[in-house]
């Protein structure tokens, strides 16, 4: 989607957007055990128009949702749907309201197919008292569904082959299966390739031309900025600003989210860099088993990994980490060999790994913050085989200090808390354990402005104090604002290595398809 077919786009959605509101919330109130999470929001929505909701995490923006999909309820104010007031919505209601969501973590069947994805729940039947699905009439009704979002793909595909963009469109042609009037998309675009959010982007608008209107929830503000034709700012749960098409921009968001000015700008090491802490020779992955992998990363700098999607960036930092096997080369820990086999091994080396998804594998989300911080170094709390509660919380409270993580209790379930704080959460656990080299594999990903500043200080403490950090990224301006020197990845292979003289991002894309750097 060009910046011209956007405008376009906002264009011929701006009569629909003068239409007026089908939905508004007023003086709308909700508080969990310490935190207001909405302090008197008021809301409207028109057909046709594109709201970008922006604010960091914890702000109130996946309290807002909860609301308007029934699933909390708030504590004050009203809910209007066509001029009838409600105090609460349930779930049936919602839907009945003609809202819909498109939620980051996808809630399909790998199993079923399309058509079967679509219509779950909703199946229409055939030869009465056997009450069987009737597959015909279901992939029949989806495929002008599918025709009108260009998804190219039939209602017979199993979902389970179809990649992440793709089923997100099984996701919104299920929301247009049941006549939506307000699509909510919840950070779409966070786990995208570029081309694949360009894609998403121009469908927003597609709904818009259409008169259904959008919620777009997003961390990604330059999307943001395109795709909306106005902004709601949410900040400790109060509207802390709206801004028309004309007055979007990256400064005036940042600024309104976070109460201040706020840029990725490089901070420079307060000591020299060391000798080479970790060396990697001939390293081969199973994803790229013919590339062979060179690769020194020096004490106390902070070495960014760059490179387009699938060119094996996360297979390497697996296998440094011992989750996968390695298909031939070594590593090197200051100066001597090390073999690692298994991620206990690399712990005992004092190698560590922050995924990608610390959802899915860098915390339990169901265990209080204390006891995540404690989990890979039960040894160090337990006397006689027995864990001590007193020493994991000891523990705990001096990282909340440290890290700054903002909970009430080290009690408290670790599920409750916002992406930055969860990051955290996945960092304390590792530093508590003195490391000599962090992976960090898209530190900031889902991750609010705010937060990500605080990271970014946080690792470059962590190098200053003489850690070595691998930082794997797909942010454009992460990369280039955080890193020492950059390693580029294409298909497998280190491309080229960027010092900060040569920072850009042409020489960074120049690499990462396997260019060469005019010197």
């Amino acid at each position: 989607m060009t910046a011209e077919s956007a405008d376009a786009a906002q264009q011929e959605s701006a009569e629909p957007a003068a239409a007026q509101p089908f939905l508004r919330l007023k003086g709308v109130r909700k508080s969990y055990p310490g935190v207001q999470a909405l302090a008197g929001l008021d809301l409207e929505v028109r057909p046709g128009e594109v709201i970008g909701l922006v604010g960091e995490n914890g702000a109130g923006k996946s309290t807002l949702l909860k609301l308007l999909g029934g699933i909390a309820a708030p504590d004050g104010g009203t809910i209007e749907i066509d001029g009838v007031s409600h105090t609460r919505l349930s779930v049936s209601q919602s839907i009945a309201a003609g809202i819909a969501f498109v939620h980051q973590e996808l809630n399909l069947f790998d199993n079923l197919d399309v058509a079967a994805n679509v219509f779950i729940g909703r199946e229409p039947r055939r030869f009465g008292c056997l009450n069987i699905v009737d597959t015909r009439r279901q992939r029949a009704a989806v495929a002008p569904l599918l025709d009108q979002l260009g998804a190219g793909f039939s209602p017979d595909t199993l979902v389970g082959r179809l990649s992440l963009a793709q089923q997100q469109l099984v996701e919104i042609a299920k929301a247009l299966s049941q006549q939506a009037r307000l699509v909510i998309f919840d950070e779409p675009t966070s786990s995208l390739p570029i081309a694949e959010s360009e894609k998403l982007l121009a469908i927003m608008a597609r709904l818009s031309r259409r008169g259904i209107a959008v919620i777009f929830v997003s961390h990604r503000l330059t999307e943001v900025q395109r795709a909306a034709d106005r902004v709601v700012v949410l900040r400790d749960g109060r509207l802390a600003g709206r801004l028309t098409r004309a007055e979007i921009s990256h400064d005036r968001l940042v600024k309104l989210m976070i109460g201040r000015d706020l840029k990725v700008d490089y901070a420079a090491p307060k000591t020299a860099r060391g000798g080479v802490a970790l060396a990697l020779s001939g390293i081969r992955t199973a994803a790229y088993p013919r590339q062979a992998v060179d690769l020194d990363l020096h004490r106390g700098e902070i070495l960014g990994l760059a490179g387009l999607v699938g060119s094996g960036r996360t297979e390497l930092a697996r296998a440094i980490f011992g989750i996968d096997p390695v298909h031939g080369g070594g590593l090197s820990l200051d100066g001597k060999e090390i073999a690692v086999r298994s991620a206990s091994d690399a712990v005992g080396h004092g190698i560590f790994l922050v995924p990608e998804d610390r959802k899915a594998t860098g915390i339990l989300l169901d265990f209080t913050v204390a006891e995540n911080i404690s989990l890979p170094n039960l040894d160090a709390h337990a006397s006689n085989w027995i864990v001590s509660a007193g020493s994991e919380r000891r523990q705990a409270e001096a990282s909340r200090g440290e890290l700054g993580i903002k909970v009430p209790d080290v009690a408290t379930l670790t599920a409750t808390l916002s992406g930055g704080n969860q990051q955290k959460v996945v960092l304390a656990k590792w530093l508590a354990m003195q490391p000599r080299v962090i992976i960090l594999d898209e530190p900031t990903r889902g991750i609010d402005v705010g937060s990500k500043s605080e990271i970014y200080l946080l690792m470059r403490a962590l190098a200053d104090a003489g850690v070595t950090i691998l930082m794997i990224s797909s942010d454009m301006e992460e990369v280039i604002g955080v890193s020492d020197r950059i390693a580029v990845m294409c298909e497998g292979r280190i491309s080229g290595i960027l010092t900060r003289a040569q920072f850009s991002e042409e020489n960074v894309l120049l690499l990462a398809v396997g260019n060469r750097v005019v010197p």
